[in-house]
């Protein structure tokens, strides 16, 4: 696996592997578990995990423990993760799918065929960012990618399923973003009174499910 270490500000480090989620998978696990010297985090990305220091003066000693980590077997130590199934229900009325006829139309299919599709296709969330639990899932059906939109809306509502490019994601917050909304989930995906905070993990694996809109607004009550 080639390896590159370079750093991440003052107080952090960046391993960049191949675009392997199994490798960045891998990685972390290994970096986890070593308790590596300073370490507050070590985050996964797509081709990338990131170590987030305590201090710049941790930056040395943990950069020269890299190497003997990566060579040790997996150990037990600090708990990771396990990647999980989850099931994500999804209304997919116009109301709420506010740009599903744009990826209609782009796409050349009815919306819904869109719909049939996106909850039809078997996703893994590549990495969790941009915004507190905001994950990003592969496995999007080539036949819907769809460019993100020229104008980023200011706001998106919480719970927005969106396709931008190649991938398909969830809007955790109200938040700006570019990404077209086909759907709303009524889950709540992050909580920061909930532990972990972040409904989602980088390796877990999501399907989504259709629901009525009548289903969206019992669950939200």
């Amino acid at each position: 696996m080639a390896l590159e270490i370079l750093p991440l500000g003052d107080s952090g480090l960046i391993l960049r592997v191949g675009d392997s989620l199994g490798e960045v998978l891998r990685l972390a696990r290994k970096l986890e578990a070593a308790r590596l010297p300073g370490v507050l985090e070590v985050a996964p990305a797509f081709a990338s995990v990131g170590l987030f220091l305590e201090s710049p003066a941790a930056l040395a000693p943990c950069r020269a423990a890299i190497p003997a980590a990566l060579r040790a077997r997996r150990r037990s130590g600090r708990a990771s993760r396990e990647p999980r199934a989850i099931e994500v229900p999804v209304c997919y009325d116009p109301e709420l799918a506010l740009d599903l006829g744009h990826v209609a139309q782009h796409c050349k299919l009815a919306p819904n065929e869109i719909v049939k599709r996106h909850a039809g296709a078997r996703y893994e969330v590549r990495c969790v960012g941009f915004t507190p639990g905001f994950p990003y899932l592969g496995g999007l059906p080539p036949a819907l990618a769809t460019p993100r939109r020229a104008t980023p809306r200011t706001a998106v509502p919480a719970g927005s399923v969106a396709i931008g490019g190649r991938q398909t994601g969830i809007y955790p917050l109200l938040s700006p973003g570019g990404w077209n909304i086909i759907g709303r989930t009524p889950l709540r995906l992050f909580d920061a009174n909930r532990e972990p905070a972040a409904l989602f993990a980088a390796g877990d694996r999501v399907r989504f499910v259709a629901i009525t809109r009548e289903e969206f607004e019992r669950w939200e009550k």
